[in-house]
């Protein structure tokens, strides 16, 4: 368990109190995928609760209700406790310590505890862990797997197509860890509270705050004790403000804030729109005789097609016992609306290659995690009067190399190494009420993430073209081994994930094997696994703007693949109880926090917000 922070801003016991004990909610029944298209001519039910899409100034329920909100100062907030956000707030308070002046530094982190909402692979690159704690082996980091074997392999149906792994391919992973992310997040958090910093999991960033001159001026937690109505319960009470001189925004990839931020600063003029793939991933305990420490594995190819980018890995950790991570991704580009991601990560595991590995095991823990894929294309404005952002936010990750806790950590670095002589000065020089530091950006484009992600720029999006990954790995082998991506030209992604799926009438639906139980299984028995539970008498946080368009739009061209493309069951089509056509139900309470939905859906009308602070996957070292 991760310890609750010896620091305390005065609102933290305030809030706490009026908080209701939250009973334990099972997992609500995920129902049978609905392969209809009937439309109704009635009346779309109102779906969506949330006081974002029905403000509560033209709701007579709210009136008299006390909005005053408690606000705390901070030199520095940081909304996020990832990697970024706890490397920048450890850096700070390095230099803080090193230069002996005083800086307070306050992380809000949505999860319960540090590292309960964190899923990786991961395979770790350890050059920015290198810099921040040279002597991380001595301070117990959880690094227990050096990479000792290499495998990477194309498969069709039966077979596998071994790929040698030259020296200078971003796959190589010499020299790397492979580490259950979570337990290195919760290790960093307590790295962080030794140094000073005021960590505070279970409250959620859920606005942002401006001073009148437009400048960021920190962030409000989310309100508590809202029924799923909208309206307010007894014990509702207002979050609470924290105020700084700057807000760093490290949320991961998608943040809702920073969504804001984008269209708040205008900081995506300059660059191409973001691209996403789906992570989703397993533990299983194996049979020992199986069990290979130090061993890394990722393939391409089958299930998927050659125009439809993705791949698994498989992960052999040395943690004492006979523990393997394995999972899928697939590109949110694809077109088929029929593609489910969870269930071809299902079918890829009854692979003669890897079904051997898991025969007589146990599957352990499931999740999912949206990923950036935009690389040095997709990177925005980083800086912004008042904030910036750091880490997967912006989208730091190494798509072909599958890392981004490396370069996520650095940013955060980075920008706490820029923050710091403006937040210390005697005298504050900014044209804006919140500062202003532009040398974050300068820096990073001088750091070697630069130089990384503008070596591999191409090959993500050189996957775009007739042959597909064959193209795609052909372009790898020629223009990034031989050249190292030193090619005069920069290729473009096909643009908004969201804009990609054809309508259902144009695609033929797939066909999925039923789970055995064995190596397969269904979503309702896998997002138990994830210990996912959020309050339940609470407005559901996965937004529509418009009520209707699921079965009028979504439904109607795409056969519903919300109800596809979410790894958790939250979206189901159902028979409305007058017998008159569909409705869109969400099972909010499922929610893995994967974003995907907010990503892919078709009509750009689900806006995910955060739930109440705590709710969510309840993640032990994914």
């Amino acid at each position: 368990m991760f310890p609750a922070s010896r620091y305390s801003l005065q609102a933290h016991r305030c809030i706490r109190a009026f908080k209701t004990v939250q009973a334990d909610h099972a997992v609500p029944p995920l129902y049978s995928t609905v392969h209809r298209r009937t439309c109704s001519s009635a009346p779309a039910p109102r779906i969506t609760t949330h006081y974002t899409i029905h403000p509560r100034e033209k709701d007579p329920r709210w009136e008299g209700v006390d909005m005053e909100r408690f606000a705390d100062e901070a030199d520095v907030v940081i909304v996020g406790g990832g990697p970024a956000g706890l490397a920048a707030a450890i850096r700070l308070k390095q230099l803080a310590n090193e230069h002996e002046k005083e800086l307070r530094v306050c992380l809000v982190e949505k999860a319960s505890q540090i590292g309960a909402h964190t899923l990786s692979g991961a395979c770790l690159e350890p050059s920015a862990l290198n810099e921040l704690f040279p002597d991380w082996k001595e301070r117990g980091a959880p690094l227990n797997t050096p990479v000792t074997e290499d495998i990477f392999s194309i498969l069709t149906e039966k077979y596998r197509i071994p790929v040698p792994m030259l020296p200078g391919l971003p796959m190589n992973n010499h020299g790397n860890y492979i580490v259950r992310l979570g337990n290195f997040v919760r290790w960093l958090g307590e790295q962080a509270e030794e140094l000073g910093v005021e960590l505070y999991p279970g409250y959620a960033a859920s606005e942002i705050l401006f001073h009148e001159d437009g400048s960021v001026k920190g962030i409000a937690t989310n309100d508590v004790g809202i029924a799923k109505d909208g309206s307010p319960k007894d014990v509702f009470e207002r979050g609470m403000e924290l105020h700084a001189k700057v807000t760093l925004f490290g949320e991961g990839c998608h943040g809702h804030l920073a969504k804001q931020l984008y269209k708040q600063f205008n900081l995506r003029e300059n660059c191409e729109s973001q691209t996403y793939a789906i992570g989703l991933k397993e533990l299983w305990m194996i049979d020992e005789k199986k069990w290979r420490p130090g061993r890394v594995e990722h393939s391409v190819g089958w299930p998927l097609n050659r125009n439809t980018y993705g791949g698994s890995f498989l992960y052999h950790l040395n943690e004492g016992e006979p523990l393997v991570a394995l999972g899928f991704v697939v590109g949110l580009d694809y077109t088929n609306p029929y593609l489910s991601p969870f269930r071809e990560f299902q079918r890829w595991k009854h692979h003669p290659f890897v079904a051997p590995t898991l025969e007589g095991g146990n599957r352990i823990a499931y999740g999912a995690r949206a990923l950036n894929e935009g690389g040095f294309q997709s990177l925005p404005e980083l800086t912004f009067p008042g904030g910036m952002l750091i880490g997967c936010s912006p989208g730091f990750m190494n798509v072909p190399k599958i890392k981004g806790t490396h370069t996520a950590m650095k940013s955060g670095m980075l920008a706490a190494e820029a923050i710091f002589p403006k937040v210390t000065a005697e005298s504050l020089e900014s044209d804006t009420a919140g500062l202003h530091v532009p040398e974050y950006a300068e820096s990073l484009k001088k750091s070697w993430i630069w130089k990384e992600l503008y070596a591999v720029r191409n090959i993500r999006p050189s996957f775009h073209n007739y042959f597909g990954l064959y193209g795609g790995m052909v372009y790898t082998g020629i223009f990034y081994w031989i050249l190292r991506g030193k090619e005069p030209w920069t290729l473009k992604h096909c643009g908004l994930d969201s804009a990609q799926l054809k309508p259902a009438k144009e695609c033929t639906p797939i066909e999925y094997p039923k789970p055995d139980g064995k190596l397969s299984f269904d979503l309702l028995s896998s997002v138990a696994l994830s210990g996912t539970n959020h309050e339940g008498d609470q407005p559901a946080h996965l937004t529509l703007k418009d009520d209707s368009i699921p079965v009028d739009r979504n439904l109607a061209i795409y056969d519903g693949p919300e109800q596809r493309f979410c790894p958790a069951g939250v979206y189901e089509y159902v028979p409305m109880e007058t017998g008159d056509g569909m409705r869109l139900q969400i099972n909010a309470q499922n929610c893995v926090h994967c974003k995907t939905c907010d990503i892919k859906d078709p009509s750009q009308n689900i806006n995910w917000v955060v739930p109440e602070g705590s709710g969510g996957p309840a993640y032990n070292g994914m």
